[in-house]
């Protein structure tokens, strides 16, 4: 990004320099076709007039040039990155009739790289917007929503742009500055000739944008009926995180033989060789050190420098708080940061429930339950609620007030435990905080598998940390870092008629290996638990059938 403004600062200086000078040569010669023509001192303001105009022409050209070089250098640093969503936004592009799609997530998960890289590798046309470089650009979309007055208001702001029909993708990023441009999103589906593409950090906040648009209708002397509107129904819509640990692999230039190898061992239950088993290890405590965010991921494989993880890490926490200031309600300011910094002291206790005593003394429900709800709908934690009860469906078993709050990203919650962490994870010395860790590390695994989580505990102190839908049945998932034993695990499988558990999952230090109903696997495989929705095939009902029954029956 430097070397792009250094550059572009040189070609203002040499542009002033030239559009300014008064000490021209006595003759100047310029190049019209073959021929040479001499123009005389009486005619340099005529020739001042005529290289001016040339000049901005050149730089404009030079500058679009450079944006394009730019962002070629930036695809060609971030090719290892692949991600699942590729096979999403091919399928959503390849849908007849497809709407405008919607790209939701946490800030920094990869969304405009995504989103720029796909369009520039499938259409013809490209003109991307972002609403918070390019603040003007939300002039376009106030007033008429008309796609074609849209369109000409983007052309009298950009230079050169072109829209081909069914060849020109539009991105609008950061979507969340302008609300008229999400709003659109309708008329441009039922106009149908452009595929638009919208990414957008905070688009799951309750009323987002809602201090941004009482701003702008100061500013607006007509009134615009449809600035309020989010175009529901007519937008499709993609949840994006940072990296899984399966990702991280591929960055880390994995071979895909090993991965499906790791899935034949887990599906067939047996225990992986020790050569693979120690790698796999090494590489799980490095992505647990560095987390899934694109930045860190990126600086890690371009120096080998936690350091440079670390500060990668600052300039993230950083913006998420000043989201955290510019979007929030008022009445919740002052109050989320203080929930978001409680997160390690809440992780630290035996009873890692969060207790909003631990926030603040004397903190109360009332107060912070709003901050918590907005941390939560921009995709920075994420809440695992208590159930006593292990049975389906747990969503209706879950107690509303009693939950943990794990960061959404293990990155984070390793940056927040301070200086020293990331060394520690990667020599082994993580000391008590360890379980709290492979927690949140289980947490960000079933949250990037859109999983909502849920924990069972009941009052005589029986525990499990996770209870997952697969295959129909209420599933257990205990965690460990290491090799400890689990003695609620024990209990509920001593009496599985009255906890309706036939078996249980232990993750831990070990390698793949099954005990009757308890089932052993290491770490490094949570990615790979199948928690996709059983499929359900009906056999049609013969209608026919039932109408020439009644048909009958009733004479």
């Amino acid at each position: 990004m430097q070397h792009k403004y250094h550059l572009r600062g040189e070609i203002n200086i040499l542009y002033r320099k030239v559009i300014t000078s008064k000490n021209y040569f006595p003759c100047l010669l310029l190049a019209r076709g073959t021929r040479l023509v001499q123009v005389r001192q009486n005619s340099l303001e005529k020739l001042r007039l005529t290289a001016e105009k040339s000049l901005e022409k050149l730089r404009w050209v030079f500058e679009k040039s450079l944006k394009k070089v730019y962002f070629c250098f930036q695809i060609k640093c971030h090719t290892m990155l692949k991600r699942k969503i590729e096979d999403d936004l091919i399928a959503w592009k390849n849908k007849p009739g497809h709407k405008p799609l919607v790209i939701m997530g946490i800030r920094q998960c990869g969304k405009t790289y995504i989103s720029r890289h796909f369009a520039e590798q499938n259409y013809k046309n490209v003109v991307y917007m972002n609403f918070i470089k390019q603040p003007e650009r939300i002039n376009a979309f106030v007033g008429s929503k008309d796609v074609d007055s849209i369109l000409l208001n983007l052309s009298a702001q950009i230079k050169g742009v072109k829209f081909i029909p069914e060849e020109t993708c539009l991105i609008f990023d950061e979507i969340q500055e302008c609300p008229e441009a999400r709003t659109s999103l309708k008329f441009f589906k039922e106009d149908g000739r452009f595929d638009v593409i919208a990414t957008g950090s905070l688009l799951g906040v309750q009323g987002y944008g809602d201090e941004l648009k009482k701003r702008r209708r100061k500013m607006i002397q007509k009134k615009d009926l449809g600035i309020n509107s989010v175009p529901v129904g007519s937008e499709d819509i993609i949840e994006m995180y940072p990296l899984d640990f399966e990702e991280f692999l591929w960055a880390n230039g994995m071979n895909p033989d090993v991965i499906e190898a790791l899935r034949k061992f887990y599906t067939e239950e047996t225990p992986v060789p020790e050569g693979i088993h120690v790698a796999m290890r090494q590489y799980l405590n490095l992505y647990v050190a560095i987390g899934g965010f694109p930045a860190p991921i990126n600086a890690f494989l371009t120096t080998n420098n936690m350091n440079a993880v670390s500060e990668e890490y600052k300039g993230i926490l950083k913006e998420y708080r000043d989201d955290m200031v510019k979007y929030a309600p008022d009445k919740d300011k002052p109050h989320i940061r203080e929930c978001f910094n409680s997160i390690p002291k809440q992780l630290a206790k035996e009873n890692k429930k969060f207790q909003y005593s631990k926030v603040k003394p004397g903190g109360r429900g009332e107060t912070y339950l709003g901050s918590l709800q907005w941390l939560e709908d921009a995709g920075i934690i994420c809440r695992c609620y208590n159930t006593d009860i292990t049975g389906l469906p747990m969503e209706g078993n879950a107690k509303d007030n009693v939950f943990k709050v794990y960061t959404a990203d293990i990155g984070l919650l390793i940056e927040m435990l301070g200086p020293g962490t990331r060394a520690d994870i990667l020599q082994g010395n993580l000391g008590g905080f360890k379980g709290a860790i492979f927690e949140n590390l289980m947490a960000d695994t079933l949250h990037k598998k859109q999983q909502s989580l849920y924990y069972f505990l009941k009052d005589s102190g029986l525990e499990l940390d996770f209870l997952v839908r697969m295959k129909g049945e209420c599933v257990p998932l205990e965690v460990k870092a290491k090799t400890a034993q689990a003695k609620s695990v024990q209990t509920v499988l001593k009496h599985a008629d009255k906890y309706h558990v036939k078996h249980i999952i232990k993750f831990g230090d070990y390698n793949v290996g099954r005990e009757g109903q308890l089932l052993t696997l290491p770490n490094y495989m949570q990615f790979l638990l199948d928690l996709e929705p059983e499929e359900i095939i009906l056999k049609p009902i013969d209608v026919d059938a039932v109408n020439a029954l009644a048909k009958k029956i009733l004479g």
